[in-house]
């Protein structure tokens, strides 16, 4: 009996390392079925639903001509299209271009006269109040824009061929002249290219650097800009060029910054560049603007711009009185999608709103202001919303 008893106490004895061992596997895999910290597989991400239109969209219009009234502001109804009656923000001689500030509080615009300048105005509800005026440093002031930072504005004088910037002060009003450059150089066209003509001026939205198109010189001048102390220094290459005589008026870069397109006045073409490392630009593409077979006596391009989605182009034809829309590929490259006919007679500029869901044209002959809805595949829709706003000539929308 004792035996049998000491030959049980050594069978527990060996046992029990086992039992503990047993345990402790039983004890971990409980620890691993109740433990829920360990993460989910991610579920495949939704895309963001699109954001609702705004109630309403706010625009400005510059004004020019012997009817001009000055800075007009208006509004879109963000279902509709329909358009307010215009109503004078400021009262201003040829202000044919205007432009905002990135922060919407202020408004700048050129004063197209002889001896050039350009005025700054501080948004006040439904007026603009007049900060200061400042000199152009050249004649004929005709296009403007202002830099992310908006501490500097830089304004373009189609009369006497040259570039200006001038510093922007906390308060939005202007100090006097930083920098101006004259250009240099003439085209084939005798009527139109004796000498430079800068016609369109653009801030590359990634490089830092300065655009200009020139009619005169069949140029687009590249200048480095210094956005502390508002030096223009020329660029090396010191431009792109497109076919002599064509005239070069108005420029859009691709939001991603690699690629620029040019509408040219006289060659009634869209050119399409890659935007190189050191800043120049490599011209890849060229397409009309007009249907084929179309009549080009007395016709000429005007406005330029790319969807704030990157994936439609739009250019405006004075004369013929029409909107060429071209899809954008991967790539850069153009394909015409639609010729919008009917459009304001001398549709000298247009806008796009923020969202890019609307376009409005301004017809600078006609007087009138017509609202045009944006498909999701960049084509536009007539509203028949339209309005009278005498000499109109330009568009920007409030972001």
């Amino acid at each position: 009996m004792d035996r049998t008893l000491n030959l049980n106490r050594l069978s527990f004895t060996i046992m029990k390392p086992r039992l503990l061992l047993a345990a402790l596997a039983a004890m971990l895999v409980g620890c691993q079925s109740a433990d829920t910290s360990a993460p989910a597989p991610k579920a495949a991400a939704k895309k963001a639903a699109p954001k609702p239109a705004p109630a309403q969209y706010v625009f400005y219009v510059g004004t020019s001509g012997a009817k001009a009234q000055g800075v007009l502001r208006c509004t879109l109804d963000g279902k509709t299209g329909k358009i307010s009656a215009p109503t004078v923000a400021a009262e201003a001689k040829s202000a044919s271009y205007v432009a905002l500030s990135p922060d919407a509080k202020f408004l700048y615009a050129t004063a197209e006269a002889a001896e050039g300048a350009v005025a700054a105005y501080a948004v006040e509800g439904d007026k603009l109040r007049q900060l200061n005026t400042e000199a152009s440093k050249g004649k004929g002031p005709t296009h403007l824009a202002v830099d992310a930072a908006r501490k500097n504005l830089v304004v373009v004088n189609y009369g006497s061929g040259s570039t200006t910037a001038l510093p922007i002060k906390a308060d939005g009003s202007f100090a006097p002249a930083s920098s101006s450059l004259q250009h240099v150089g003439s085209g084939p066209n005798v009527g139109r290219q004796a000498g430079p003509h800068a016609h369109g001026v653009y801030f590359h939205p990634k490089n830092g650097r300065v655009y200009v198109t020139d009619l005169g010189t069949d140029d687009i001048f590249i200048y480095k800009f210094d956005a502390e102390k508002g030096l223009l220094a020329p660029n090396k290459p010191k431009s792109g060029r497109v076919t002599a005589g064509e005239g070069p008026r108005h420029l859009a870069f691709h939001p991603n910054g690699k690629f620029a397109y040019v509408n040219t006045e006289m060659g009634l073409n869209v050119v399409a560049f890659s935007v190189e490392r050191n800043g120049g630009l490599k011209q890849f593409q060229s397409l009309p603007t007009l249907p084929a077979g179309a009549e080009t006596k007395g016709v000429s391009t005007a406005e330029i711009f790319v969807r704030p989605d990157g994936k439609t182009l739009y250019v405006s034809n004075r004369g013929h009185d029409s909107i060429a829309v071209y899809s954008i590929a991967q790539d850069g490259k153009l394909a015409l999608i639609q010729h919008v006919l009917g459009t304001p007679a001398t549709p000298r500029g247009f806008g796009l709103s923020a969202d890019g869901r609307w376009l409005v044209c301004a017809g600078q002959k006609s007087g009138t202001l017509n609202a045009y809805r944006v498909g999701r595949d960049g084509k536009l829709t007539d509203t028949k919303q339209s309005v009278e706003a005498a000499a109109s000539a330009a568009i920007v929308f409030v972001p």
